[in-house]
C-alpha cells in the first residue's frame, strides 16, 4: 500500500461512524539497543494501516545520546564513550540509559483526533499526574516541552509524526545515572539540571514506575486502562 492508497483508506475508515477504534496494545520490552528499536518504530509506522491498533512500547535503553533532526552538535559537550545518534524526532540532544523509563506511543493521530500538541500535552500530563500520586508537584513550561520539578527536569519529550501517526515519545528519569547529562546541554539548555524519581520520593525501580505511569498515559491518550 503506497501513501496515497493509505490516505484514501484512512479517509474511508474515518468516514464510517461505526468503525471501532482498536484497543491499544501495550508492550513491555525491557532493555533494548537504541538504533534497532528506532528502526522498528519506523517500520511499524510505515507498514500500519487504518485498522492497525496503536501500540505503546515501554522500555529502557543502554547509554546513548540522541540528537533531533535540527539539533546543534554544539550541545554535545564531551560524550566520552557514550555513542551519539542523529535521529528523526524534534528537539535537541538528550540522554537515555538504564534506569530511565521510556514510553513510545505509536498512535494514529487522525483516528484518535489528536494533534501533535495534544499528544505532547497528554504525555506531559500523564507524568505530572503520576508524580502527584507520589507527593511530587511537577509542571510543564511554555516553549520548553517536558516535565519539571521546581527548576529541574524530570522527563523529556520528543515526537515524530509520519503518515498521520506518531513515534518516539517521553523519557522519565527513575533510577538512572544522571552524570551523562553533564556531558551535554540537555534539550539545548546550558546549565539545565536533571532530577530523578529515586531522589524525589524513593521509587526504587523502573518496573514500579512503569506500572504507576502506564494508567495515566492510557487515560490521557484514550481515557482507557491497560489491555
Amino acid at each position: 500500500m503506497n501513501a496515497a492508497q493509505a490516505d484514501r483508506a484512512a479517509t474511508e475508515y474515518l468516514a464510517n461512524p461505526r468503525a471501532p477504534m482498536p484497543a491499544p496494545l501495550v508492550r513491555r520490552l525491557g532493555l533494548k539497543e537504541y538504533e534497532p528499536l528506532w528502526r522498528a518504530m519506523q517500520r511499524f509506522t510505515d507498514e500500519r494501516t487504518p485498522q492497525t491498533p496503536d501500540e505503546i512500547w515501554l522500555l529502557e535503553h543502554p547509554p546513548v545520546f540522541t540528537l533531533g533532526m535540527n539539533a546543534s552538535a554544539t550541545h554535545v559537550l564531551s560524550p566520552g564513550d557514550i555513542p551519539v545518534v542523529q535521529i528523526d524526532r524534534g528537539g535537541q540532544v538528550t540522554y537515555h540509559g538504564p534506569g530511565q523509563l521510556v514510553v513510545y506511543p505509536m498512535v494514529d493521530l487522525r483516528r484518535a483526533a489528536l494533534g501533535v500538541r495534544d499528544l505532547v500535552t497528554a504525555l506531559e500530563r500523564a507524568v505530572i499526574d503520576y508524580a502527584a500520586t507520589l507527593g511530587i508537584v511537577a509542571h510543564c513550561r511554555r516553549g520548553a516541552p517536558g516535565v519539571y520539578v521546581d527548576e529541574q527536569k524530570l522527563a523529556s519529550v520528543g515526537i515524530r509524526v509520519r503518515r498521520g501517526a506518531s513515534y518516539h515519545g517521553i523519557a522519565m528519569n527513575v533510577v538512572n545515572d544522571l552524570e551523562p547529562f553533564n556531558r551535554i546541554n540537555p534539550c539545548g539548555y546550558p546549565g539545565l539540571t536533571m532530577v530523578r524519581l529515586a531522589d524525589l520520593c524513593g521509587v526504587a525501580s523502573v518496573e514500579i514506575a512503569l506500572e504507576g505511569l502506564l494508567p495515566h498515559v492510557l487515560r490521557h491518550l484514550y481515557r482507557a486502562e491497560p489491555v
